[in-house]
């Protein structure tokens, strides 16, 4: 989605929408200096300065909802002054457990890189535009049946300093499972439910839709979905680096990626110092009187920072130091990637996703300003063999946009994202009807 470009490679606001006063420039000036972004929430829970929320956070900055089908999803929200959006003491509790499982101790966003094909702009939206400060307000169609927040935008138009701009609510997703039982010729089945935890922030043209979709049954989905607007004032890429749009062949949007990062700090049980896994397995041809191919797995124990890429038959868990089922299996959640296309132009964006041991100024996947002046700007750079104690995971996932005639107008929504599911959090699927409850493990037909 080509931009309009003004000096500075500063993307333009739309129409219509506040400068923020050199005041508020300032504030953000002087809060970088100190090495702290600014956080917010609720305007009428807020003074101006308030600190993030922390653990056991206020009911103002509290999101818990128990879903219909008995799994209660809880977890504080704050409002960063560049990430936007942050979630904190995730947790998670299906019916049967008798108290919440902590899942993670942040998620956010870690960057949105934007390179253009033809190489004259190059964007980190969450840490070189306004990305934060252009929190969108929401109309009730957009969050149906839900509740819409109202949130202080940091740094934002000091003549309308709060937003009523993230929304939660609860949607229908379809089949949970089904399955019929052939000694009672009944067919159980359950419409699985979700929690939705959503904000649209505009830079420029483009408006992000960031969805956090948390599953009843223990899965989380993390999405970004761009959307809003081509730029018509951008037309110009009949280079091979564009495509046509309108009549004839006059117009052509210059085509660019979208590299979205996530930073996820796990906290399985309520602990940081949680292990990491990597698991591959090999596929051979049969041998002998084998009737099909053999597959071995192995594991592999992530104890160094480390950068990773995907490929066929190779996943990654997050497991817990603590925590274990009912069958006394350790907790885990997997690391579940979506469809990517990975950004060979920069050395951040080369590798699917990094392991870094946990370092508070380290917030930013590319273009972090938060740590020294001399310290290393990417996350490519931290992984150094440090060995892992307090692990922090990065996903990146790519989009290469080629526009195309249906992009206009407005432009339909493309979403990228990933998810992590539990793994022998719970000893049996947590939406496990009671008829079912005693087939665990190894079992027969009863009589």
């Amino acid at each position: 989605m080509p931009e309009k470009h003004l000096p500075g490679a500063v993307r333009p606001r739309a129409a219509g929408r506040a400068a923020r006063k050199s005041a508020a420039v300032g504030l953000t000036l002087a809060a970088l200096a100190a090495g702290a972004t600014t956080a917010a929430g609720p305007a009428a829970a807020r003074p101006q300065t308030a600190p993030a929320a922390a653990p056991g956070c206020s009911a103002a900055y509290r999101i818990e909802q128990k879903l219909s089908t008995g799994t209660t999803w809880r977890m504080c929200w704050r409002y960063d002054s560049k990430a936007g959006l942050v979630l904190e003491n995730v947790s998670y509790q299906p019916k049967g457990e008798a108290k919440p499982i902590k899942v993670l101790n942040s998620a956010r966003l870690g960057q949105i890189h934007v390179p253009y094909d033809d190489g004259k702009h190059e964007y980190s939206d969450l840490t070189g535009q306004d990305f934060a400060q252009e929190l969108q307000e929401l109309a009730p169609g957009e969050c149906p049946g839900g509740t819409i927040k109202t949130v202080r935008v940091p740094d934002g138009d000091p003549r309308h300093p709060n937003v009523k701009g993230l929304c939660t609510t609860t949607r229908s997703r379809g089949h949970a499972y089904r399955m019929h039982d052939f000694q009672s010729d009944k067919a159980y089945q359950e419409q699985g439910k979700d929690l939705l935890v959503y904000t649209v922030n505009q830079v420029g043209w483009y408006e992000y839709i960031t969805e956090w979709r948390f599953q009843d049954d223990g899965t989380v989905h993390m999405n970004v979905g761009a959307t809003g607007s081509l730029s018509w004032e951008d037309y110009n890429a009949q280079d091979g680096r564009g495509w046509p749009i309108g009549k004839g062949a006059r117009d052509y949007s210059t085509s660019h990626s979208h590299n979205v990062f996530w930073r996820l700090d796990f906290g399985l049980d309520g602990s940081s110092r949680t292990k990491v896994e990597q698991y591959d397995s090999t596929v051979s041809a049969p041998s002998g009187r084998q009737e099909g191919p053999t597959a071995r797995t192995t594991r592999t124990k992530v104890t160094k920072e480390l950068a990773g890429d995907y490929k066929t038959y190779r996943w990654w868990r997050v497991v817990s130091a603590t925590g274990k089922n009912k069958d006394g299996h350790a907790r885990s959640y997997e690391l579940v990637p979506g469809p990517t296309t990975r950004y060979p132009g920069r050395s951040y964006t080369k590798h699917d996703m990094y392991v870094t041991e946990y370092n508070k100024c380290e917030l930013f996947a590319s273009n972090n300003p938060l740590c020294a002046q001399n310290y290393p700007k990417s996350v490519d750079k931290w992984v150094g063999g440090q060995s892992l104690t307090h692990p922090v995971v990065w996903m990146n996932v790519g989009f290469h946009h080629i526009a195309r005639d249906e992009d206009q107008q407005p432009m339909p929504v493309h979403w990228q994202g990933f998810s992590i599911a539990p793994r022998d959090v719970t000893a049996m699927n947590p939406l496990t009807p009671k008829d079912l409850a005693w087939q665990n493990g190894h079992w027969e037909w009863r009589s």
